[in-house]
């Protein structure tokens, strides 16, 4: 389900929510089908009684390990789809399995931090902590009889009316007032229009599709959302003047797009600089002409890079004083937060075992890197893994307390670009990490493009994974699990599963995740990006192989992103009223690149959803609030997704069948599903 969802139109993971839903749904049915224990022993192993919440937490971490999508995928796509490469099976296995353990592993070497502390509360936990309270607490109490009902009726009539904007009238997706007043003007598809990938910026639309909005305004804390707005309105305003400006030449290729084009606007077939081992041909190169960004893919650079600096500025000044307070407290076993001390009466796991974990993730990491002829030496992998084991704190310590989630992908591409310059295969894996340097010479420019696709894999996508199991040792410590390593089952049958959709997916949809457009059911956008960051290069940003020499822009980027917390804490040291607190500087400069692709016609509606809940009912209805928000978002993200899952396996083709469209009528138009103007295609060089 979460490879699936990587390869939409709205970017979605699959939430624990859903996974919650299935596995209750699941247990529930289980334990009433089957013989009770009083039958024999043998029923008694099956079915030892009603399905419980611990059964149900466990259940869902597990199944949440392997589904979250693990984050080398997009390597692999990218591989077949644009360098007609595949690894073999049994090596890719091991690249995912010895990342995934890779973050996994070092995510409990961090969790007198993340995990003890009260302040790290998780705001995205909140929801589904909400959701197994709900489903087994006394069901007997009218106030839990209510909440139930309450669910199971926003859950239903969520999965009824998600087939509308999804499938029966994909108009719901966005409606555009100035689109349906002037249907001729591709200048207003572009500032209006937005209910397909890199159609327009969706500016003032309003999205009824709540795939699209999703449940995050509903938990996320009101000062990360206010940041966040005011990162699209800058967004916004960039994105406007340096299209319309012109710069760069823009203006003569799409504005919004995560793929590579020439310079007049087509699309760049980066085929033609390769050789047929996959290295840059630098007479192809010249030949060629360099890659360019739109304009939109190059803002999103921009607040990636400022946020990336801005991230451990943010967390050094703002939360050093917690992280030496919970620090101490764990060292002289002073820690007083409620969850913790209950969780005392559970032997915990002992450092060693994750000091194991990231040992075994290095073992196996090493077989592909000196089989697939990757070209990543072994001291980048360690490289790899020194990077991961800085900056995870600063991601999770972010998400803990803010609840915005951030990567250091920028970061180690510029890293990796600069260790492993004309690779455009090991670039891709930098992020993941593995290639072979026995037939290469030390300094060949063959050997060291192929290094950062493996490189990225062991760093940031580490840190992604770190950050996961972070969250799920949360969990435990909410719901009172004892803290095991169930996390191993769920990487090892979830990564087989995963990468057997990406195989169906890519195969079956390959022309249509080449386009820049995509569909309103498929994109190829998160590869496309991925490919684009990664790959050949880019003409504004980071280009070694074509240059041989580290350009500056992300440098400046990553330098002037350092001191943009640095104001607001001044500030607030002395004005402390003001609020400045409460400004997430991370979540302004990320938030710079959400009009960049994707459907963008929701994002109105999602700033709308959040003042009506993080202002308006936190505010004037607390009590409705506590009691209703988070289980509302749990039931919404799960019907939505429940409708998602089998729409894909029934008219979508994801059995394997016919895909069925519904037929064309008013909310249904050929064309762009919100009447704006079609705009031009690319044209292939």
């Amino acid at each position: 389900m979460g490879q699936i969802l990587k390869f939409r139109p709205q970017t979605l993971d699959v939430s624990a929510l859903f996974l919650q839903l299935v596995a209750y749904i699941m247990g529930v049915a289980w334990h009433k089908a089957l013989p009770k224990a009083n039958k024999s022993r043998f029923w008694a192993i099956l079915n030892p009684g009603p399905f419980n919440i611990k059964e149900h937490v466990c259940i869902t971490v597990m199944a949440g390990a392997g589904a979250s999508g693990a984050l080398s995928l997009p390597a692999f796509a990218a591989e077949r789809m644009y360098y007609n490469l595949s690894q073999k099976d049994s090596l890719a296995l091991m690249t995912l399995i010895a990342s995934q353990f890779c973050g996994y592993g070092m995510a409990g070497l961090f969790r007198s931090v993340v995990v003890y502390p009260t302040y790290a509360v998780w705001p995205s936990l909140i929801p589904t902590v909400s959701l197994v309270d709900t489903l087994h607490r006394d069901g007997d109490l009218s106030v839990q009889k209510r909440r139930y009902k309450v669910f199971w009726i926003v859950l239903v009539t969520t999965f009824a009316w998600e087939w509308f904007p999804q499938v029966i009238a994909p108009t719901l997706t966005g409606i555009s007032v100035f689109c349906l007043a002037n249907r001729t003007s591709t200048n207003f598809t572009r500032l209006f229009g937005g209910t397909t990938g890199a159609e327009g910026l969706g500016l003032f639309a309003i999205s009824f599709d709540w795939l699209s909005i999703t449940s995050v305004p509903l938990f996320l804390p009101w000062g990360t959302t206010v940041s966040q707005g005011a990162g699209v309105i800058l967004a916004a305003i960039v994105s406007i003047a340096g299209y319309y400006g012109n710069v760069w030449n823009s203006r003569q290729l799409p504005m919004l797009g995560s793929t590579l084009f020439y310079g007049n606007g087509t699309l760049y077939n980066q085929s033609l600089i390769l050789d047929e081992n996959h290295q840059l041909n630098k007479t192809a190169l010249a030949i060629q002409g360099l890659p360019s960004f739109t304009w939109t893919r190059a803002v999103d650079n921009i607040g990636t890079n400022l946020c990336i600096t801005a991230s451990i500025v943010h967390v050094v000044l703002w939360y050093h004083p917690r992280i030496i307070e919970a620090w101490t407290k764990w060292r002289g076993k002073l820690q007083d937060d409620a969850h913790y001390l209950k969780m005392q009466i559970y032997p915990e796991c002992p450092a060693w075992w994750y000091v194991a974990t990231v040992g075994l993730s290095f073992i196996l990491a090493l077989i592909p890197l000196y089989l697939s002829n990757t070209g990543l030496p072994w001291w980048a992998l360690v490289i790899a893994y020194i990077f991961a084991a800085v900056y995870l704190p600063v991601v999770v310590l972010l998400q803990a307390i803010t609840g915005f989630g951030n990567t250091a992908g920028a970061l180690t591409q510029m890293l990796g670009a600069e260790l492993v310059p004309h690779n455009a295969r090991a670039n891709l894996y930098f992020r993941v990490s593995s290639h072979p340097l026995s037939t290469i010479s030390k300094d060949s420019p063959d050997l060291r493009r192929g290094w950062l696709h493996y490189l990225q894999l062991y760093s940031s996508h580490s840190v992604a994974q770190g950050a996961v199991m972070t969250k799920t040792l949360k969990f435990g410590q909410y719901t009172k699990i004892p803290p095991r390593a169930m996390f191993f089952f769920g990487t090892l049958v979830g990564s087989i599963c995963q990468y057997g959709i990406l195989h169906w997916i890519v195969t079956t949809h390959f022309a249509t995740l080449l386009t820049v457009e995509g569909t309103s059911q498929w994109t190829g956008a998160s590869v496309q990006a991925f490919n684009a960051q990664y790959g050949p290069g880019n003409k504004y940003f980071i280009v070694p192989m074509a240059l041989d020499q580290f350009l500056t822009p992300l440098l400046c980027l990553q330098v002037i992103g350092m001191f943009v917390p640095v104001p607001l804490w001044v500030a607030h040291r002395y004005y402390p009223k003001f609020g400045f607190n409460r400004v997430i500087t991370p979540a302004l400069c990320s938030a710079i690149g959400m009009l960049s692709s994707g459907i963008t016609s929701s994002i109105m509606s999602y700033f709308m959803v959040a003042i009506f809940s993080q202002f308006y009912l936190r505010t004037r209805h607390p009590t409705f609030f506590r009691k209703y928000n988070y289980l509302v978002a749990a039931a919404l993200d799960g019907g939505t997704q429940l409708m998602v899952f089998v729409a894909t396996f029934s008219i979508n083709g994801g059995s394997g069948g016919v895909i069925r469209q519904f037929p064309y009528w008013a909310l249904k138009p050929r064309g762009q599903h919100d009447y704006c103007a079609m705009l031009p295609k690319p044209g292939k060089a």
